[in-house]
């Protein structure tokens, strides 16, 4: 997996009043996450040199930063490597393994989890706990996530590892700049702050930095270490059904951070009715427990027991997936009629199903999306793997290191 990005350009901060220490502690700062970037950034590889050059200063004020990193933690040094002209060897840098992680952790319907990444993007600890949670009390569940995040924090710090923070997925509604979720319909849950329930804390007691936001996005943010274009639209197909909307490699989250929500797009009023108390939303036609429940198996049965059916050419596996297919299709052509993205990415329960839906899908999109003879759009599985939320959770917590590493250093 690759390092951990910050992806965009450090910003330059507002010079704070205080005379020319304050500025010069402003300017050292600053000069930190241009190093910083340099070494997580680069595509190979960089020597100190190397840095100098793509930061702009000079090999003095790198070899210092540099220094800083390394006694951080953040940046290791590989062996020199010989010069091809006359002068010293140049020592590689990169990021520094089993040091700083960040943590993801997860409450859906039917799992709990955690994750735990270091910067060089390797899970250096897990957790996830499988059983419905349909209609839960989140406060006997958060609880039990903290228990799961407890072992986590005590194996990695017994390894010698300090813990950055955490992000918290949660499959609804999430006010994510107030910490706040709104609703989340297959969970049961409403108006909740989940963070001083979850009260997280690392071994040595410090309460641990813990922001809030929704599956689907956090789940997209993981793609972004693999091969995909910088702006894509990612679904995420679960018992209910996300989207993150990527826009030059950072979530689009409109006015609330409520976007993504198209699993309650309706493609048939007539439809079923929904656990949002509408009827006819897309839930109801690709959802993973519809999805189940019309292959003829119970809403408990891992997906890969419709792959099985399917493999077996069964007839009512076939025809629900299909209709799911046809049903997401839809809703999708209408999001590219409207948004004018050229990629999705199919994520969650459709990877394993992609070799039944993703040409049903695509075919639908293709139909109907009026743009689409004059720029095909592209509908791939997703790369990240299962539970893309705890990684792409964990990969956002090291990224604000990176973007802030006077604060580890």
């Amino acid at each position: 997996m690759p390092a951990i990005s910050t992806t965009t350009p450090a910003a330059a901060p507002r010079v704070p009043d205080g005379g020319s220490a304050s500025r010069q502690h402003t300017l050292r700062e600053r000069n930190l996450r241009l190093v910083a970037a340099a070494v997580f950034e680069a595509t190979a590889p960089p020597s100190r040199a190397d840095v100098a050059a793509a930061s702009g200063l000079t090999r003095a004020t790198v070899s210092t930063l540099v220094d800083r990193l390394v006694a951080g933690g953040l940046v290791a040094e590989l062996p020199p490597v010989a010069a091809q002209r006359a002068g010293r060897p140049a020592v590689p840098l990169v990021p520094a393994g089993r040091s700083v992680v960040g943590l993801g952790l997860e409450v859906n319907v039917d799992y709990l989890g955690v994750r735990a990444l270091d910067l060089v993007g390797d899970v250096v600890a897990e957790r996830v706990e499988t059983g419905s949670l349909h209609d839960s009390d989140p406060r006997e569940v958060l609880a039990r996530l903290r228990a799961l995040a407890a072992e986590a924090i005590a194996e990695v710090e017994a390894a010698g590892m300090r813990v950055a923070g955490a992000r918290l997925a949660l499959p609804g509604l999430v006010d994510a700049r107030g910490a706040r979720l709104e609703v989340a319909p297959n969970l049961g849950w409403s108006s909740l702050e989940p963070v001083p329930e979850l009260d997280l804390r690392a071994g040595d007691g410090r309460a641990l930095d813990v922001e809030v936001a929704n599956e689907a996005k956090l789940a997209a943010l993981a793609e972004l270490a693999g091969d995909v274009p910088p702006s894509f639209l990612y679904v995420s197909g679960d018992v209910g059904v996300g989207a993150g909307i990527v826009v030059d490699r950072q979530l689009f989250l409109g006015e609330r951070g409520w976007n993504g929500e198209i699993g309650h797009v309706v493609v048939d009023p007539s439809g079923p009715r929904c656990s949002c108390g509408a009827s006819g939303c897309l839930e109801q036609y690709a959802g993973k427990e519809v999805l189940l429940r019309g292959s003829g198996l119970p809403t408990s049965a891992p997906v890969d027991a419709v792959v099985d059916l399917l493999r077996a050419g069964d007839v009512a596996a076939l025809d629900t997936v299909r209709r799911g297919g046809r049903a997401l299709g839809a809703a999708l052509a209408t999001f590219v009629n409207l948004v004018d993205v050229s990629t999705i990415v199919l994520g969650g329960a459709y990877v394993e199903l992609y070799g039944w839906v993703g040409h049903v899908v695509a075919g639908v999109v293709e139909e109907r999306a009026l743009a689409a003879p004059f720029a095909p759009v592209d509908v791939r599985p997703a790369a990240a793997g299962k539970h893309a939320a705890l990684t792409g959770g964990a990969r956002e917590v090291l990224r604000s290191v990176v973007a802030d590493p006077a604060r580890w250093v």
